[in-house]
């Protein structure tokens, strides 16, 4: 099924080659996921550049505090996502806008208890990191501005993901293109330039604004859509049993964003214990990593989208290709990426830090986790195949065993009888290869792909 009226498209995933349907459908994601990172990327350069290290430790050290508040309302919202593509896989229309309008609600209810949430809970769980103190004035106010314009954010990833849920991952990206170009301009005006130095307070307001734009083009397209598809606000409500489905499906992935960073909070305090340096190395890494692992994310993102419209449409068999495409691609583009990451570390930290033991310290890190990325694109990979037919929580039970329990204890003991900076780095890779395990026995073993008739979802 193809639906088309002025110019706007929604693409069914469940006929044609399975392949190019997954390749054509991931590309806009990654040059998506690509440009979002650029909004991270645009004010660590130029605080990096513009500003003093303290103020870029501070940029980086905070993406952790802000995926805990967001991260549980983006993993809720999965649920609705999932719910969106089943029913659009299946033909049925009148549920698949009733889906369309409970998700978009969910998103306005999430910013609001975001935006209270992080305002109050910012300086307490900076002080939990154990921020130092040179950094935390400037912590404090990026995360301010952010969590007061974090609506802009949540609403723009809600109006994504109904849009990427019925096939449509170009219109995100046209609107995304634009939003970045605006928030380099921005940051560069409000902090590189000498009218302006705003330092900090200027990079996060370039991204809040940069957002807002991004959002508001989303909805009006959505207010735009195919009858079937169009958003309405008046018929925006809580339907109860919608309700009840997207809180089974979504909440597992909510609890397990949320729980999973909590544990790498307790690895971020450990970082920061090393000192400024070390936070601002780490931070560098992690800018770079979400860069790499662009490929392996995009690909993680549709194989939901993919699975879910397929099973709605009871294309079994098409479904098992795309989950097998989607998981060998994923693994073996990793750990290409990764080998080139390792040998080029110290060149690409240094784009972000100058500091030659932030350097170092950063190097350091990226040469640990990097050759172990098939086995984070492999967890990735299997967790969308098992979001995309119901089974969320597989993965939050796997990732919060591993990905936060265990992560948690080896930091904890490791840093007692080995205190080096670069065994905060092992931990990834350990945990990683553990939820590997669980997440090769359900895809290989379980019926996943009538787990939707088992539930009647």
């Amino acid at each position: 099924m193809r639906l088309r009226m002025s110019g706007h498209t929604s693409q069914s995933l469940t006929e044609g080659p399975v392949v190019r349907n997954l390749i054509t459908f991931t590309i806009p994601l990654f040059l998506g996921q690509l440009l979002q990172q650029l909004y991270n990327v645009a004010d660590a350069w130029v605080i990096g550049n513009f500003s003093n290290n303290d103020a870029f430790a501070a940029v980086s050290s905070t993406g952790t505090i802000v995926f805990l508040i967001i991260g549980f309302f983006a993993g809720l919202g999965t649920g609705g996502s999932v719910l969106i593509s089943r029913y659009f896989g299946a033909h049925e229309e009148e549920t698949l806008s009733k889906a369309i309008h409970t998700h978009f609600l969910v998103g306005i209810i999430a910013s609001v208890i975001s935006t209270a949430a992080g305002l109050l809970l910012n300086k307490p769980l900076l002080m939990l990191l154990g921020t130092p103190d040179s950094v935390m004035p400037y912590a404090q106010q990026y995360l301010g501005i952010f969590f007061a314009g974090v609506s802009t954010s949540i609403m723009y990833n809600v109006s994504m993901a109904i849009m990427r849920a019925v096939g449509d991952s170009l219109h995100p990206l046209y609107y995304l293109i634009f939003s970045s170009f605006l928030n380099i301009g921005l940051d560069l005006l409000f902090v590189a330039h000498p009218s302006f130095r705003w330092g900090i307070v200027g990079a996060a307001l370039a991204t809040v604004l940069s957002q807002g734009v991004s959002a508001i083009l989303c909805i009006r397209h959505l207010l735009r859509m195919p009858k079937e598809l169009r958003l309405d606000f008046r018929k925006l409500k809580l339907y109860p049993d919608l309700m009840k489905r997207v809180i089974a499906l979504g909440l597992p992935s909510g609890l397990q964003n949320a729980v999973i960073t909590i544990g790498n909070l307790t690895v971020q305090k450990n970082i920061n214990s090393f000192g400024p340096f070390a936070m601002a190395g780490q931070g560098a890494y992690s800018k770079i990593e979400g860069f790499v692992f662009l490929p392996i994310m995009s690909l993680s993102l549709s194989v939901p989208t993919f699975i879910s419209q397929n099973l709605g449409a009871q294309q079994y068999e098409r479904a098992k290709k795309g989950a097998w495409f989607g998981v060998i691609s994923a693994v073996v583009l990793a750990e290409s990426i990764g080998i080139l990451f390792y040998l080029l570390a110290p060149t690409l930290i240094s784009f972000f830090v100058s500091e030659p033991e932030s350097v170092r310290l950063g190097a350091s890190y990226a040469r640990v986790t990097s050759l172990f990325y098939c086995l984070l694109a492999f967890a990735h990979a299997t967790a969308g195949v098992m979001r995309g037919c119901g089974k969320a929580v597989v993965p939050m039970a796997n990732m919060l065993i591993f990905w936060c329990a265990v992560r948690i204890v080896y930091v904890t003991m490791i840093l007692r009888f080995i205190p080096q900076f670069q065994m905060i780095a092992w931990a990834y890779p350990l945990t990683w290869g553990l939820s590997d395990i669980v997440f090769a026995f359900f895809l290989f073993k379980s019926d996943w792909v009538h787990n939707f008739e088992k539930k009647a979802i």
